[in-house]
């Protein structure tokens, strides 16, 4: 017996078990991410008009994944829906990179993914928000139709309404932060130059007054030095030597502090020459007392942040929302809770999940909820993390569950259909037995791969020309026997899933 053929006689036209990963689940995508929510929801998701941190906890397949896409398409719906109102966001969920060149920036025994983390600190996280963010801005400034950004729309920014201190600003921003490989740093940040229309001529007067100097010396050696060209030499080359100091000056302030930035952004990797001739586009004036990374601390991160806000509510939105998600999964971090807490733990900073204006949304795997409570009491002084939206486990109950099962099952199903997961059993598993044996699958991921197990355990018991087309008690409950042992084997890290 097909499990086809089982599914068609019950009106469905496709498996709603048979995909497991919420990332690549059609099902989820096309029937479930608008209309099936965990019972944590609106607390996790709370009010984009006032975006606030949520801090969630979860094993794995308790939909940590889901909930992240779930977050975004309806942050992009309410985008849609209040164009003048909208909410800025970033997926912070692909470590690598950032683990990458962290690593980079130690040498010897300290590159050990162990003892780098040690090092890992508040500022990095928020370097790495902010080079995502700003790479964000600026393909959308620029049109980059390659781009695909979370909750964006299709339409052009409004950076008309962008002021000359703002425009300054993103382009700082987009000198310090920018990470986009589509082109050079430098032809890039031109293009956002034109696009803001911000003048960088002031920025020339030392090119200048060298030049003018070195034109006004020679012309005068020509028409006064002919007759002692000797004695008068070493006068002109001091004259001209004078006049380009300025630029000779100001070229070695701008690479000790391009330097200096690129020390400290650790989780980026910046060459010194070229932000350095980003740098030099500003004049003086503009870059006077304005916050630089170039050194490891977090005030100068905390008011970068606020100028990319700034901003951003200048063109229409009220606020970031950052998805933080996938902490277990960098290859450098191979699921290790201790290397997880190291990555995860500086950013469990009160000061910083309370900034006004951003929200984070913090998907974490339930390993790490287990060390908060061995913390001292300076961490949850400094963390707060009763303030913080806490879900503490992303747990489902076997209603919910059932819920669910049957949520997927209208999903796939054919028109005028409505199949429920008890239509598929057999009337002696009545509904209360079967919640109960959901319940100890605890998250969508088992109930998926039991559900799954269970149609192909029934199918292949029948053959074509003499089918069952409900699944029997004995069946269930063998069936659902053998996964829990399967799921205890998991749980205790000698089985495969």
């Amino acid at each position: 017996m097909k499990i086809q053929q089982f599914l068609e006689h019950h009106g469905l036209n496709s498996n709603p078990f048979a995909d497991e990963d919420a990332q690549t689940d059609q099902v989820f995508k096309g029937g479930c991410i608008r209309s099936v929510f965990h019972p944590a929801w609106d607390k996790i998701y709370g009010n984009p008009a006032e975006p606030a941190t949520s801090v969630v906890f979860g094993e794995k397949g308790a939909g940590k994944t889901a909930m992240r896409l779930q977050v975004i398409r309806r942050l992009a719906d309410y985008n849609a829906d209040r164009p003048e109102h909208q909410v800025f966001v970033v997926q912070y969920d692909d470590f690598n990179p950032f683990l990458d060149r962290f690593r980079e920036s130690f040498s010897g025994r300290r590159r050990r993914i162990d003892r780098a983390l040690s090092n890992w600190r508040l500022w990095d996280h928020i370097d790495a928000i902010l080079s995502l963010a700003v790479t964000q801005l600026v393909d959308r400034i620029l049109e980059v139709r390659q781009a695909r950004h979370p909750a964006a729309r299709d339409e052009p920014l409004p950076i008309e309404k962008l002021d000359a201190n703002h425009a300054r600003d993103v382009l700082l921003l987009a000198a310090l932060y920018d990470l986009s490989t589509a082109e050079s740093p430098g032809t890039r940040w031109k293009r956002l130059r034109k696009k803001l229309r911000f003048p960088t001529w002031k920025s020339k007067w030392d090119i200048a007054l060298g030049g003018v100097v070195a034109a006004i010396t020679l012309a005068l050696f020509a028409w006064l030095g002919r007759s002692n060209v000797g004695a008068m030499w070493p006068w002109v080359l001091a004259a001209i030597v004078a006049g380009w100091l300025p630029w000779a000056a100001r070229i070695a302030t701008f690479t000790w502090k391009a330097w200096q930035i690129a020390r400290n952004t650790r989780v980026l990797k910046h060459a010194i020459r070229p932000l350095r001739k980003l740098l030099l586009n500003f004049p003086a004036s503009q870059l006077a007392n304005q916050p630089l990374p170039r050194s490891q601390q977090t005030d100068s991160r905390y008011q970068l942040l606020d100028k990319l806000q700034s901003a951003l509510r200048a063109m229409q939105f009220e606020g970031i929302v950052v998805v933080v998600d996938r902490v277990d999964e960098p290859y450098l971090i191979n699921g290790s809770s201790e290397l997880m807490q190291a990555l995860v733990w500086p950013m469990l900073d009160n000061k910083f999940l309370k900034h006004p204006g951003l929200g984070l949304k913090m998907l974490l795997p339930a390993e790490l909820e287990r060390m908060v409570d061995r913390q001292d009491r300076e961490f949850h002084e400094r963390s707060r993390l009763d303030k913080q939206n806490l879900v503490r486990s992303l747990a489902w109950t076997g209603q919910s569950l059932y819920d669910l099962a049957n949520a997927r099952l209208k999903a796939c199903a054919a028109d005028g259909k409505a199949p429920t997961i008890s239509d598929l059993l057999d009337p002696a598993i009545d509904v209360r037995r079967l919640k109960d044996a959901l319940a100890t699958l605890r998250v969508p991921r088992h109930l998926f791969k039991f559900i799954y197990r269970l149609f192909t355990t029934h199918c292949n018991a029948h053959s074509d020309d003499a089918p069952v087309w409900r699944i029997g008690q004995g069946e269930f409950e063998s069936v659902l026997a053998l996964y829990q042992r399967d799921q205890d084997a998991l749980d205790r890290g000698v089985g495969a899933g």
